[in-house]
């Protein structure tokens, strides 16, 4: 999907989170571009998760849609990626 066509993605992470790192790389295997925000260093970005009532990591927001986890089916269906 081309970037100008993508939706806004955003991931939250933590620093000792190992699918935070795999989230990351499959979307950057798959051609799209994300913003990372750590949530120990951003505390704004933690606060936006205490705001939606999530408290772990990996999160991916795409676009309104929250995805807590590396829940590759729902990140699939999201962003139109064929299996």
């Amino acid at each position: 999907m081309p970037a100008s066509n993508q939706p806004r993605v955003i991931i939250f992470t933590g620093s000792s989170c190992p699918w935070c790192g795999r989230v990351k790389q499959y979307l950057k295997e798959k051609g799209f571009r994300f913003r990372e925000v750590n949530v120990e260093k951003d505390r704004d970005g933690a606060r936006e998760l205490q705001r939606r009532h999530i408290m772990g990591v990996p999160v991916v927001l795409i676009g309104s849609h929250p995805i807590v986890g590396f829940d590759k089916v729902k990140i699939d269906k999201l962003l139109g990626i064929k299996r």
